[in-house]
């Protein structure tokens, strides 16, 4: 354990960023997909800081229980550079709050990500709630967490809280829908964390991009229903990003379920990724830059049996996290986890959730 930690610490030399830490976790049986995603997470700067700027300014009572923001703080506030940490409170944690991740079943990395970054909100809701209650609108909890407010326009007072989970993550789509008889465009927008791309063989996150934006035609029993021609009609439906987020995660759909075998399979396809993606399908139309920091890699031939990995950008440097072991790996390696071109390959280390930052927020 310790000669893999030394062994990069060798590789880096005077070149180890300072404060940083870079460790391994271990696997519990089969926790290589919480593994993974806590790996792109701890090297979300912007996220890992909050985390640990809100930890640090609430006291957490020694009888107060332990809950996933706790344990993911506590897990993330390492003394050691290197080496491999036990993440096993985090684990245990988890699987107490969710039975789906309690057997020893292979487990989706996507699905973690997005139990985990809900209940991080729902959290800090209860807190706030909490805080609320107990001393009015003024409570420091209030400060840390909230954003701006949004009122709802509907007449109903509520004001969603923004956390800095949001902040971070969420963008806005908006679903066009234009009907073809009056022109008239009614638009529905809706708040995600990330997106979840449909795939084709050799194709790019540009091009699936485009396709996730691009017109559908509304006809035969699909015809979509126009408040103002109080009648279903034919319409085309298009969807928009209308707010990008800060942390761009973006899923890439590569376990289909086949009709004909009755069962997901995997979709090796070579999907490239850029490290640097300018999104163009936004509503203002102006492109939004981004840079690409992690990669949770699938690696495996079928959807219910493999392993997790990721692949990390940290000052400027590459990094390969495979459970306990880390190791610096060459930026073009980054290349060869963007699938394969034919159907059979023995290549089975594709790219399934990546993660890209705006750079637009790094220039202000």
């Amino acid at each position: 354990m310790g000669a893999a930690g030394s062994k990069l610490e060798k590789a880096l030399g005077d070149q180890f960023p300072e404060g940083e830490r870079y460790f391994g976790l271990e696997n519990f049986g089969n926790t290589c997909y919480c593994n993974s995603v806590l790996q792109a997470l701890y090297f979300c700067v912007p996220f890992r800081e909050q985390l640990l700027e809100y930890y640090s300014s609430h006291e957490i009572g020694a009888d107060a229980e332990d809950n996933l923001l706790t344990c993911l703080a506590d897990l993330f506030t390492q003394k050691k550079k290197t080496g491999v940490i036990a993440p096993k409170r985090f684990v245990q944690r988890l699987k107490k709050q969710n039975e789906l991740f309690r057997s020893y079943m292979h487990q989706d990395a996507h699905e973690f990500l997005n139990f985990l970054l809900n209940e991080l909100v729902d959290i800090l809701e209860k807190e706030d709630q909490a805080a609320k209650k107990e001393g009015g609108t003024s409570s420091p909890s209030e400060k840390t967490v909230n954003g701006p407010k949004n009122p709802q326009a509907n007449g109903v007072q509520k004001e969603p809280l923004v956390t800095w989970v949001h902040k971070n993550f969420q963008g806005i789509l908006t679903n066009e829908t234009r009907c073809l008889r009056c022109e008239t465009v009614t638009a529905r927008d809706e708040a995600f964390f990330d997106l979840s791309l449909d795939i084709e063989q050799n194709s790019s996150i540009t091009s699936c991009l485009k396709n996730f934006s691009s017109t559908e035609t509304l006809n035969a029993e699909d015809k979509f229903f126009c408040d103002k021609c109080c009648s279903l009609q034919e319409a085309q439906k298009r969807m928009k990003i209308k707010k990008p987020p800060h942390i761009l995660v973006i899923h890439l759909k590569r376990f289909k379920y086949i009709e004909q075998l009755g069962r997901y399979k995997k979709l090796s396809y070579r999907v490239v990724f850029p490290l640097e993606l300018k999104l163009s399908n936004t509503v203002e139309d102006a492109d939004s830059e981004y840079s690409l920091f992690a990669v949770v890699v699938h690696v495996g031939s079928g959807p219910n049996h493999g392993h997790y990995v990721s692949l990390v950008k940290s000052h400027n440097h590459w990094l390969f996290f495979d459970d306990e072991n880390v190791e610096m790996i060459d930026e073009s390696a980054v290349q060869t986890f963007f699938g394969s071109a034919q159907e059979y390959s023995s290549n089975t280390d594709h790219g399934y959730i990546l993660f890209y930052e705006s750079l637009c927020a790094n220039k202000s």
